[in-house]
């Protein structure tokens, strides 16, 4: 189906690119924030068992996962402040002009013989051609595949500077998009100074943003604009499970 932009511009439904990571009930399912492997099991009662393998006559299991740790997920500024905010009452668009960015993040060194790799204003600066958009999607390099099954716990990540806001600002940004577990680094003595000035809280606090972690974007999708669709599970919590989904501009010939 075509759901016409404007009157030159269309998207085709039937052509989605997904760029979410899945939950699954294996051993290679992502892992961040030193959490246990999500669980899938059966539910056990004296009158029935919720397998059919085991007898039963439907599956029927409960899964235990953590959204920020287990997969793509969106979150809200619920998760930095006292009061939950449910990202389920924040979203109220689910459509956005978007931008895909390749960026190979800079070595920086902090103390001692720590070398940390940073997403810099200067990096995010060249690969942006579009001046203004709702929504920005990052994709670090090397992009290798491992991102979909690895245990980022205690791998100290790459993560955003804090000057990269300045040009996420300035471009009208309301959802950051990002193939890794934070935007900030791993261990910051709990500071999360990027999740912090990003919803401007405490001071003025933005209840239209949304940034979301650990998605994928496969080499076969180029930099360059889109239209993103961001599905979310329907859960009544700071993060829920997300599947952001692109479509390609077309124009009417």
């Amino acid at each position: 189906m075509k759901l016409f932009i404007d009157s030159n511009t269309y998207i085709d439904t039937s052509d989605p690119l997904d760029i979410s990571l899945e939950l699954n009930n294996t051993d290679q399912n992502v892992i961040a924030w030193y959490a246990n492997p999500p669980v899938f099991e059966p539910v056990r009662t004296a009158e029935y068992t919720g397998s059919v393998v085991e007898g039963g006559s439907v599956n029927f299991r409960n899964i235990f996962f953590n959204p920020h740790a287990h997969g793509t997920h969106t979150e809200c500024l619920g998760h930095i402040t006292e009061t939950i905010h449910s990202v389920n009452d924040t979203v109220k668009d689910y459509f956005f002009k978007a931008v895909v960015v390749s960026i190979h993040p800079e070595e920086r060194s902090v103390k001692g013989d720590t070398k940390d790799l940073v997403i810099t204003r200067r990096l995010l600066e060249e690969q942006l051609s579009v001046k203004e958009f709702d929504a920005i999607i990052i994709r670090t390099l090397p992009n290798e595949g491992d991102k979909l099954t690895k245990n980022y716990s205690s791998s100290n990540p790459a993560y955003m500077d804090l000057d990269c806001l300045e040009v996420i600002n300035a471009a009208g940004v309301k959802h950051l998009l990002i193939d890794l577990p934070s935007v900030d680094r791993e261990e910051d003595n709990g500071e999360l100074a990027f999740h912090h000035a990003f919803w401007n809280v405490p001071q003025n606090p933005r209840f239209d943003r949304t940034i979301t972690e650990l998605i994928y974007v496969p080499d076969s999708i180029a930099d360059g604009e889109y239209i993103l669709e961001l599905q979310l599970a329907s859960f009544a919590n700071d993060a829920a499970p997300s599947r952001p989904v692109l479509y390609k501009q077309k124009r009417v010939e």
